[in-house]
């Protein structure tokens, strides 16, 4: 594991301990789906700017398929 790698488990491992130390009483809900749409959005929409918008180059630097890409950005509305 790189240290960039380590630098982001241990933000979101903070960030989670924030969550459950601020729930006040209330059960924990959704988890993986609050931290997919907390990191993932981001992450996309910094590769896109990297990859200077063109889709199949930012899909080859996140290691999935241009379509998928697609389908991610329509669902956040980084179209």
């Amino acid at each position: 594991m790189t240290t960039n790698n380590c630098k982001l488990s241990q933000a979101i491992t903070e960030s989670l301990d924030e969550y459950f130390l601020h729930l006040d009483g209330q059960p924990p809900h959704a988890i993986y789906e609050m931290v997919l749409n907390c990191v993932e959005k981001p992450m996309l929409e910094y590769i896109l700017d990297k990859a200077g918008g063109n889709q199949s180059k930012a899909a080859e630097i996140l290691g999935i398929n241009r379509n998928t890409l697609r389908k991610k950005m329509a669902l956040y509305k980084l179209d």
